[in-house]
């Protein structure tokens, strides 16, 4: 490390997220490598060697990358479809369009989806994607190359679904794999991406879909894959009331019972939405600490509900933040989130005393690492983590005259990012993507669209 190039931000406020939630009204940060290698009140020390470049960070705020938990790429192309609907209407209307995705169509929309999530503050990403229509490509290779283009850290969770119109599910025959087929394909995603080392850029999962899409076969034997390999597990979990119906008139218990008698909870799971949830199921989350991904705009998009974030959040559950995918939040945006789970958890039972600015951006940055198994390596501004940080631009209208800074970012409008660094390496400059190009992405993701639009509508 003491080689290695050193960029040197100084002048800024830093809000750390550390066990002790440490802030520095004024302080600096030294990035090496793509380690950070040290931070602290006032300027760096004098001396530095290879310092190859120095950020005067005044009126800025450092934090934390935020970190992404769940997500669908490829309905990027599908945005602004269905908007009345609830989430089962919602996708009995799109999944015949869904079921006719292929490759390029895919590429395109994580292109979309990584770039706005990117621009906005995003240095860890993920993608639940399910939907592998027959004869469509290498649908985890295009998500996987559009990521490592954009330069974000990356988990792809290799879904699937082996339950159709025919047994009872909602996607059409020809929209799902067999067991053998989805199981076998997990696995060999997982054998070609998946990388396990500290500072890995793509890591893989293992993700069922959800009970109403999947067989109980599959999600047991995914969950002995994905343990066999050693790698995490993701679904969508209690997500409506009529999935808690659906669960116990087929299964006879409501959907936690049903996911650890399938071997679906334990530290190595989360699952997205969690809004129907009793006492009972989020003591077994505490117990096992099985992580949940919290999508406030979705939920209330599809009126689903408003998960009890801060009973969880007593209890122990790790709790991190989500887009979802942009047919049922249509801006795609993270850093959103921040503001519309504090606001929208007040709504809720706790009221005014549901989550504070602080807990927010904890949900935002640290929990969701938490949550992806990676907190050892990002999600706190720490000596030796990951350089992953974001410069938030709080010297503006929106912002200027708030005097707290956490409290701006978080209750105020979004922030303006003027740098974003992931493993050290500089990703966004003044809002604009580095490494793609945000006009071709825009005038790609609408091309295939209504490519889409028309193959669908021919039926």
């Amino acid at each position: 490390m003491a080689a290695a190039q050193r960029i040197v931000i100084e002048n800024c406020s830093i809000a750390t997220v550390d066990a002790d939630d440490t802030e520095y009204a004024t302080g600096h940060l030294v990035i090496a490598g793509n380690r950070i290698e040290s931070l602290g009140a006032g300027r760096a020390p004098e001396g530095l060697e290879n310092v190859d470049r120095r950020i005067d960070a005044t009126g800025h705020l450092v934090t934390p990358g935020l970190v992404n938990t769940h997500h669908h790429y490829y309905q990027w192309i599908t945005r602004g479809l269905a908007t009345d609907h609830n989430l089962f209407n919602w996708l009995v209307a799109l999944y015949p369009t869904w079921a006719r995705i292929d490759e390029q169509m895919v590429y395109a929309a994580a292109q979309g989806s990584l770039a706005m999530m990117a621009r906005g503050g995003v240095t860890t990403a993920m993608d639940h994607h399910y939907v592998f229509p027959t004869g469509s490509g290498d649908l985890s290779g295009a998500i996987i190359r559009a990521a490592r283009e954009t330069g974000v850290r990356f988990t792809l969770a290799r879904g699937s679904m082996d339950r159709s119109e025919k047994d009872g599910g909602l996607p059409p025959d020809f929209a799902v794999e067999t067991l053998e087929g989805a199981l076998a394909a997990t696995e060999a995603t997982v054998k070609e991406h998946h990388d396990s080392s500290f500072d890995a850029m793509t890591q893989v999962a293992v993700a069922p879909c959800s009970p109403f899409s999947v067989s109980t076969e599959l999600l047991r034997e995914g969950a002995e894959l994905a343990r066999r390999l050693g790698v995490r597990l993701h679904t969508h979990g209690s997500e409506t009331v009529e999935e808690e119906q659906f669960c116990k008139e087929l299964f006879g218990m409501g959907p936690t019972d049903y996911f650890e008698s399938t071997g679906w909870l334990g530290e190595d799971v989360w699952m997205a939405h969690c809004v129907h949830m009793n006492d009972s199921d989020i003591a077994a989350f505490a117990r096992t600490k099985t992580g949940v991904a919290h999508c406030p705009s979705s939920n209330a998009r599809l009126a689903a509900g408003i998960a009890r974030v801060p009973d969880m959040l007593a209890a122990g559950v790790p709790v991190g933040l989500g887009v979802d995918g942009t047919a049922s939040n249509e801006s795609g945006e993270l850093h959103t989130e921040l503001r519309n789970a504090l606001l929208i958890n007040r709504l809720g039972a706790h009221r005014e005393a549901a989550l504070n600015a602080r807990q927010a951006l904890r949900l935002g940055t640290y929990g969701g690492a938490q949550v992806l198994g990676r907190a050892a390596e990002t999600g706190s501004l720490e000596a030796g983590k990951l350089a992953d940080l974001v410069l938030w631009n709080l010297d503006t209208l929106a912002h200027a005259s708030i005097a707290d800074p956490v409290t701006a970012l978080v209750f105020g409008a979004a922030a303006p990012v003027t740098a974003s660094f992931v493993n050290g390496r500089q990703i966004v400059e003044n809002s604009r993507l580095l490494h793609v190009d945000e006009d071709a992405i825009a005038r790609s993701t609408r091309e295939q669209a209504q490519r889409l639009a028309r193959i669908a509508a021919q039926g």
